[in-house]
């Protein structure tokens, strides 16, 4: 009996207020489906970055016929000078963080260069002999690519140690300025939010007043007599939870798996398992914030 009159007290407030309740549910909607748009970015990022590190490699240049650059002087690297990279990648202390390496020959380089140029006019301004031989480096561990630039940056014949990821930091900083816009986004509609789940609670207490006095006249708890209240704004903000993470998994589904996944087939792309991760904690998340902001609202103002 007493469980029946709590419903039918929470869901009468739902119906008196049902304005503020659907206005409650909505920015809830709008904040979490920001939250979780961050998240599943940021745990594709993750993804990106594990695949695309695990692919990075470094690459020792060596001084080409006629280049004018500061460590080449216009002297093309010897065979001793080649042998010597050779033998400083098979050698510690370079060894150890060397997974495997690949040589390059002029040969290989210049045919590279044309299958790259394509139909190009630039295609063919250049030979075989002007092309330079290079090492391509897989390290164990893509983040000490800083090892092989000091032994090996300064070394004679070597033009340049060039880190592949130069290329692929500057579209992981920009997702990562993204993530910091739908966070930003997420932060000030749940700040919204905690600002009108209160006042919608507020509203429900004042207008059920009279009803809430006779209760307490009759000896009813602080309890008992709060929670109808505080199950009307974690019901609309759980609505509003619930279809935040409907619209993930639509999103998820049909723009991530259904479309951008068979478009980019070489990116691992995330899909309805990680909107499904996130889902649970969106739903927690709306419960409590919903029920702190409620029973704060009724023990500072409502005064039941």
């Amino acid at each position: 009996m007493r469980s029946r009159f709590v419903l039918s007290q929470t869901f009468k407030g739902l119906i008196n207020n049902k304005a503020m309740a659907a206005s409650v549910s909505l920015v809830t909607f709008v904040s979490l489906l920001f939250v979780g748009a961050a998240a599943l970015l940021q745990t594709q990022i993750s993804h990106l970055r594990a695949d695309w590190y695990s692919q990075v490699e470094v690459s020792v240049f060596m001084c080409a016929a006629n280049d004018a650059t500061e460590p080449c002087a216009g002297n093309e690297a010897t065979d001793e000078q080649i042998k010597a990279i050779d033998t400083a990648l098979t050698t510690e202390p370079l060894a150890s963080q060397v997974e495997r390496y690949e040589f390059e020959t002029k040969e290989e380089a210049f045919a590279n260069y044309r299958e790259q140029m394509g139909d190009s006019v630039w295609r063919d301004t250049v030979t075989a002999d002007q092309m330079q031989v290079s090492f391509r480096v897989k390290l164990h561990d893509p983040e000490k690519y800083q090892v092989l630039v000091e032994d090996l940056g300064n070394r004679p014949g070597v033009q340049s140690v060039y880190d592949q990821r130069e290329q692929i930091e500057p579209v992981f900083a920009t997702l990562n300025r993204f993530t910091a816009i739908a966070g930003g986004l997420a932060a000030v509609m749940i700040l919204t939010a905690l600002l009108l789940i209160p006042t919608t609670i507020r509203l429900s207490a004042m207008s059920r007043r009279n009803e809430t006095g006779i209760m307490r006249y009759v000896g009813a708890s602080n309890f008992f007599i709060e929670l109808p209240f505080i199950l009307e704004g974690i019901i609309a903000s759980l609505v509003g939870a619930i279809f935040a993470v409907g619209g993930l998994w639509l999103a998820a589904k049909f723009l991530l798996e259904d479309w951008i996944s068979q478009s980019l087939p070489w990116i691992r792309v995330i899909g309805v398992n990680e909107a499904l991760q996130v889902a649970p904690w969106l739903l927690i998340g709306s419960v409590v914030v919903s029920g702190l902001a409620s029973w704060i609202a009724l023990r500072r103002y409502a005064r039941v």
